[in-house]
């Protein structure tokens, strides 16, 4: 193999091992996409607008207690797309979501979909 030929191989060895971090993601097995929760009138007590996936924290009080719910969302590009932006939801907010629970059964999922209290609904993935 001539030097140019090595020179390429090596730099098409850096790029393949730079790129599979990038491919990599990691599993929604957690998440039990078969049902779909929904709880109405919880408040939100947290809202992580980042990268790689956004969050939102809501809080749920009933006649057993509370329970604070952190459900995962999709890139703030994807949610972009959706109408979403980092002001959508404020810390205090009373919403209603959907969302695929954990399978532990543990609070909290990956969430589908939020209605403000505007009646407006937004997908989070």
């Amino acid at each position: 193999m001539s030097m140019s030929g090595k020179s390429v191989a090596s730099v098409m060895v850096v790029v393949m091992g730079a790129a599979s971090p990038a491919m990599a993601h990691h599993s929604f097995a957690m998440f039990d996409q078969t049902k779909v929760a929904h709880l109405s009138g919880v408040t939100v007590s947290q809202f992580n607008w980042m990268n790689p996936h956004t969050y939102v924290v809501v809080e749920s009080k009933n006649a057993k207690g509370s329970a604070s719910y952190a459900l995962e969302c999709s890139s703030t590009n994807m949610m972009s797309q959706s109408g979403w932006k980092f002001n959508t939801i404020k810390v205090g907010d009373k919403v209603a979501i959907d969302f695929y629970p954990l399978r532990s059964g543990k609070p909290g999922g990956m969430l589908k979909t939020i209605t403000l209290a505007n009646g407006k609904t937004l997908k989070a993935w």
